[in-house]
C-alpha cells in the first residue's frame, strides 16, 4: 500500500466517525442546545490538546488560528445546527455537500491548483449520491435553513483549502489544539448569550459529549488536518461524502431504520464518486501549501 493511499485512508476515518453526530446527539444529548454542545464539543477538546502540546501560535499566527477556529469550528457548527433545526435532514446534507464543488475552485484561487473536469464531475456525482441517500420527496424548504446550510458548506470550503494554505511549522495534534480552542472560544459568548443553562447531565450525557469531543473532534480532526497537510484538498474535500453513508447505515444498524433501494444506490454513487475524485488526482503534482515567510512566522 503507498504511502498517498495510507494517508487516503486515514484522513477518510475522520469524516466516517463525524457520520456518528447525529445519531449520538438525538439519543445521548439534552434536546435543543446547539449552541452549547457545539461549544463542549470544541472548547474542552482543545484545552485537553492545549495542556498536553504545551505550545501556544506566535502572535503573528493569532489572526489566522481565530479565522481557521471559526471557519472549521464555530461558524460551520453553528451553520449546521441552525440548517439541521430549520430543515429536514436530508435537504441540509444534500445542500451541504457541495462543499467539494466549493474546494474545487478556492483550490485554485488560493493554491494554484488546476480545475480538472474529473474533480468537477466527482463533486457533482457525489452530491447526487447524497440526495439518493437522505433526500425524501416530501421534504420541505425553508429560505434561513437553506442560507445556513449553503454558509456551512462555504464555511467548511474556505476551512479545508486555507489549513492547506497557512501551515504552521508544527505537528498536527498542536495545530488542531489551536484551532479547537479557538473556535471554542469564539463559541462560548454567544451560547451564553443565546441559550439557557444546560439541565443536569446524566451519564448517557455525558458519554456522549466525550464521544463527540474527544473522537469526534479531538482525535477525527488531528487526522483530517494532517491529510489536509499532505493531500491535494480536491482529494480530502469528497471524503466528506462518507459522513451522511455512516449516519444512514449507524441509523439502519443501531436504530432499526428502514434501508431503501434507493439508499443503498446512493451509498454505491457516494463510493463510486470518492474514487472518481481519487483517480483525477491520481499523478497530478501535489501543489505546495503555501506559508508565512518565515520571519511571520
Amino acid at each position: 500500500m503507498t504511502s498517498r493511499t495510507t494517508d487516503i485512508l486515514l484522513t477518510a476515518t475522520a469524516p466516517a466517525v463525524w457520520g456518528s453526530t447525529y445519531i449520538v446527539t438525538t439519543e445521548l444529548l439534552p434536546a435543543n442546545y446547539p449552541l452549547t454542545v457545539a461549544l463542549l464539543r470544541a472548547l474542552p477538546a482543545g484545552l485537553l490538546l492545549l495542556a498536553i502540546v504545551r505550545q501556544l501560535p506566535e502572535r503573528a499566527w493569532w489572526g489566522r488560528i481565530l479565522l481557521l477556529g471559526a471557519l472549521n469550528f464555530s461558524v460551520l457548527w453553528a451553520m449546521l445546527f441552525l440548517a439541521a433545526y430549520r430543515l429536514p435532514g436530508g435537504v441540509a446534507a444534500t445542500i451541504t455537500s457541495v462543499q467539494p464543488l466549493f474546494v474545487v475552485f478556492l483550490a485554485s484561487v488560493f493554491l494554484g491548483s488546476p480545475v480538472r473536469a474529473l474533480s468537477v464531475v466527482a463533486a457533482v456525482v457525489g452530491i447526487g449520491g447524497v440526495a439518493l441517500l437522505v433526500l425524501t420527496p416530501n421534504a420541505a424548504l425553508d429560505a434561513l435553513g437553506i442560507a445556513a446550510a449553503i454558509a456551512a458548506a462555504v464555511s467548511m470550503a474556505f476551512g479545508t483549502v486555507l489549513s492547506r494554505r497557512w501551515q504552521p511549522p508544527v505537528s498536527a495534534l498542536t495545530f488542531t489544539a489551536w484551532q479547537l480552542t479557538a473556535g471554542g472560544l469564539l463559541l462560548l459568548p454567544v451560547a451564553l448569550l443565546l441559550e439557557p443553562p444546560l439541565p443536569a447531565l446524566t451519564l448517557h450525557n455525558w458519554i456522549g459529549f466525550g464521544w463527540l469531543g474527544l473522537v469526534g473532534a479531538a482525535l477525527t480532526y488531528i487526522v483530517w488536518f494532517r491529510g489536509v497537510a499532505r493531500l491535494e484538498p480536491s482529494t480530502v474535500a469528497p471524503l466528506a461524502f462518507l459522513s451522511p453513508v455512516t449516519a444512514v447505515i449507524l441509523g439502519w444498524a443501531l436504530l432499526g431504520q428502514a434501508l431503501s433501494t434507493w439508499q443503498v444506490l446512493g451509498i454505491l454513487v457516494v463510493i463510486a464518486s470518492i474514487w472518481l475524485s481519487q483517480h483525477a488526482q491520481r499523478g497530478a503534482q501535489a501543489p505546495k501549501a503555501r506559508t508565512a515567510p518565515a520571519g511571520a512566522r
